[in-house]
């Protein structure tokens, strides 16, 4: 078998602007999205701190994507990917620099995790070099090989993918402590 307060709240998933200058807002991604969200993970991809996504694989997986907004301007970006009945991914959480360390981040993976739970997920992994940042939402270091082949059919584009050095770590909410 395969969770603070913040400056600013991320909430409404419906709402594009926010009611004040200081909250954002998360949602589902839209068309209109796609650039934004591109230009974000390779922002961060380019510095080292995640993998590159073309703009042609975001639009195929936009479906997957939240993003938040602060007034007009995307400021991070999530996508849950499905691989199992109940094995969920997530994917390409970035952040913009300015808007990390204010919960952004934080809040659009538990909004993904609530996805995953509504849809009946039982478990989600990630694939990532930020271990402390998913320890504190009660993920825990899996050795990659436990998880099932399927996930790794990505793997074989990945220019890593024979030295592939990003960290497996998995939340079990069956296994989380009441």
């Amino acid at each position: 078998m395969y969770g603070e307060p913040t400056a600013n709240k991320v909430n409404d998933p419906s709402q594009r602007h926010p009611s004040s200058k200081n909250e954002t807002t998360a949602r589902p991604a839209r068309m209109p999205d796609a650039e934004a969200i591109c230009q974000l993970v390779n922002f961060h991809a380019e510095r080292g701190r995640m993998l590159h996504r073309s703009l042609e694989s975001i639009y195929e997986s936009l479906r997957d994507f939240l993003v938040a907004f602060d007034g007009d301007r995307l400021v991070g970006c999530v996508a849950l990917s499905l691989w199992w009945k109940d094995l969920g991914e997530i994917r390409s959480l970035a952040v913009a620099d300015d808007h990390q360390h204010k919960g952004v981040g934080r809040a659009l993976v538990r909004e993904a995790i609530e996805q995953a739970k509504s849809l009946g997920v039982k478990c989600i992994f990630v694939l990532t070099y930020e271990q402390a940042f998913f320890a504190k939402l009660s993920f825990r270091i899996v050795d990659k090989q436990t998880l099932p082949a399927k996930v790794w059919r990505d793997c074989i584009h990945c220019p890593k993918a024979e030295a592939c050095d990003e960290i497996a770590m998995l939340l079990d909410w069956n296994r989380l402590p009441s």
